[in-house]
This record gives structure tokens, sequence and C-alpha cells, in this order.
């Protein structure tokens, strides 16, 4: 009996390390969004464009469209950004913008140094569609359908690889010419 009593200490240091253990081995890249093959949340965004009207979820409606989840204090998406603006003078795809989390005018002022790959690209200053959409982090990056679906989430910056590997085929699915 006291043999127990010394080995239950043993037993559960064992089965807590080896939960631990196997958890390091899930890539929060890799999580499938409960979103895939769901309509796009509904939503109403402040423009970060000086001269445009508020940006929605109706902009996205009809075509297939990437939507970039960004921010400006974000170093995987300065990492991305040149693949985007390639993608954006190639006009393979439109691509559309939310700056998440992102202290007011930011975002904006980043989007003018850098140049934006964005047709539109709105404010999400607070975090709510970021929470809709099951956002963990930034870069995300959503595939968005013609009839304006979910039809992939990527977690993590686009690089030439990521593209070439991923979206390209996808979008190819999609109907999408290059």
């Amino acid at each position: 009996m006291q043999r127990l009593v010394f080995l239950a200490p043993v037993l559960l240091f064992a089965a807590v390390s080896t939960g631990l253990g196997l958890s390091l081995r899930n890539d929060p890249r890799k999580m499938p969004s409960t979103l895939i093959d769901k309509a796009m949340p509904a939503f109403v965004l402040a423009s970060l464009d000086d001269d445009s009207g508020a940006f929605s979820s109706e902009d996205l409606k009809g075509k297939v469209a990437l939507l970039n989840v960004f921010a400006s204090w974000c170093g995987g998406c300065r990492v991305e950004h040149p693949t985007l603006m390639g993608l954006a003078n190639a006009a393979i795809v439109p691509i559309y913008g939310v700056n998440w989390k992102d202290k007011p005018g930011d975002g904006a002022r980043w989007l003018r140094a850098s140049k934006s790959p964005y047709v539109r690209v709105g404010g999400d200053h607070n975090g709510r569609l970021g929470i809709d959409l099951g956002v963990t982090g930034v870069p995300e990056t959503f595939v968005i359908d013609q009839t304006g679906r979910i039809r992939y989430r990527h977690a993590g910056p686009i690089t030439g690889e990521v593209w070439r590997d991923t979206f390209a085929p996808l979008l190819a699915e999609l109907g999408v010419k290059r």
C-alpha cells in the first residue's frame, strides 16, 4: 500500500508530462477553421482608405477574393507584404484587408509607407470581426468564394512557396485563372 502512495505522484507526473509533450506537437497554423464552407460573417468596418466609404462583407460577394488580416506591429505581415504586393500587381485575385487590433491611424500610416496591396481595407480596432472569424493571430488569410463562403483559412505569412503549393491550386479549383 505504501508503494502505491509513493507511485501515485510519479504516475500523475508522467501522465501530465505526456499530455503536455503531445500538445507541443500541435501547430496553431494548421488548426482547422470552423467557418470552412460557411458564409462570411456580416461586417461593416470603417475604411482605412481616406477617400472611400465603409468596407463591408458585401464588398466580397460575387467574386473569389482573399481577405487578409494584418497589423502594422506584426512581423509576419511585413514578411508576407512583398508577396501580397506581387499578387496585387499581377491582378490574379482581389485582396481585401482587415487591420486587426491596431491603434487608430497606425495601419493607414503603415500602408501609405509600404504601399497597399488591398482593393479595400477596413479597421477592426476592437477585434470584433477577428473574433467572428476565429482569428488566432496575424497574419491570417481567408479565401472567399463567389457565393461569399469561406473556403480556406491560412494562419501565418503567405510566401511564394505557400502561394504556389496551397493558394494557387485552390484558386484554380474555384475558377480563378492566372
